[in-house]
């Protein structure tokens, strides 16, 4: 294992970036969203993904310094196609259109296609959050993001298939909710193999359905799938993801023919303070989650938490202590730096 402040890494990988021909503020974008999602905890999307983006670059799977292209527009709607562009500034710029939209006419929607990994969705309602504005966001995934089995089989079927949402909450963390509808994340089982450490039981099975802990079985050929968190709870939620950010987009549902990796993104942003509400929308969000974490604890150090503080505190810890990586991660880094000409030091 290797620890590095989190300033030097985005450095460092904001100079890979850019020697790969990502021109500002790209390159800067793809480096804060990777180290943001290491920050708070979820390393399966943070600078583990430098290497495979820089391979897919240079595979034309993914393309530099894109800008995203209007389809269709009315006042509340963005029909939006992200040219295959990298997910973290393609999504930034979506998400511009649709927050000006918004603060607009009080409500819109987006519909993102064609673009490359979106990263950490919970990014996207955080900068709805810090704009003032609630959101819901559906992601699938086309192409080679088939991993997940249907409620009842075998197969790989369905992306992990993103669900976020986020609430702006006076005078406190935003509540930001962000979970993949499959039982564990793949960049998750990356993480796990990489350290060589076993997954929890009940994520994933092997080829012929059987049960498994490890990665290791997931990634061998022929490949296992992961399960549905809370059975066809999961999966029918899943299946909603793919109705809206796939067929509805037009970005396409999970597709095994598709030559690369495409998110499809739907999200609907809404400004709180436009809708009439003698509660007080702030003060009510306040109040109820008061109420929550007065209930009596489970155990005695047992602790009644808001989605999204679990990362609050995680990125605290990190930017303190700095992030540690795995040295699968850190060498994959390295050796992607150096064939680009970037010295990757600590």
């Amino acid at each position: 294992m290797i620890r590095i402040p989190a300033d030097r890494l985005t450095s460092l990988v904001q100079a890979i970036f850019s020697k790969a021909g990502c021109h500002a503020p790209e390159d800067a974008q793809i480096a804060r969203r990777l180290v943001e999602s290491n920050l708070v905890g979820h390393d399966s999307h943070g600078v583990i993904r430098v290497s495979y983006y820089i391979d897919w670059l240079k595979k034309d799977m993914v393309r530099a310094n894109q800008k995203v292209q209007s389809v269709f527009e009315t006042d509340t709607l963005a029909v939006l196609d992200g040219q295959r562009g990298f997910g973290q500034s393609v999504g930034e710029q979506a998400m511009e259109i649709a927050i000006a939209k918004a603060k607009k006419s009080a409500l819109s929607i987006l519909a993102l296609r064609n673009t490359a990994h979106l990263g950490r969705i919970g990014d996207w309602p955080q900068i709805a959050c810090d704009a003032g504005l609630c959101s819901l966001f559906f992601v699938n995934t086309s192409g080679f993001g088939l991993l997940v089995a249907p409620w009842g089989g075998i197969d790989r079927r369905l992306s992990a298939n993103p669900v976020a949402a986020g609430v702006p909450v006076p005078n406190g963390p935003d509540i930001i909710f962000d979970i993949s509808t499959s039982s564990i994340a793949e960049g998750k089982l990356k993480v796990a193999f990489n350290k060589g450490v076993d997954v929890p039981p009940g994520c994933i099975i092997d080829h012929d359905g059987n049960p498994t802990n490890d990665p290791k079985t997931f990634y061998g050929k022929p490949p296992g799938a992961i399960l549905p968190f809370g059975g066809h709870k999961g999966y029918g939620l899943g299946i909603i993801a793919e109705m809206f950010a796939g067929a509805l987009t037009g970005s396409g549902c999970s597709d095994p023919n598709a030559p690369y990796l495409i998110n499809g993104l739907f999200a609907v942003l809404i400004d709180p303070d436009r809708i009439p509400n003698d509660l007080g929308f702030g003060h009510e969000v306040s109040r109820f989650v008061e109420f929550v974490k007065q209930s009596r604890k489970a155990t005695p150090d047992s602790e009644i938490l808001m989605p999204g503080e679990v990362e609050a505190r995680t990125k605290q810890q990190r930017l303190a202590a700095g992030i540690e990586l795995d040295d699968l991660t850190w060498k994959a880094l390295c050796e992607t730096g150096a064939a680009l000409g970037v010295s990757v030091t600590v």
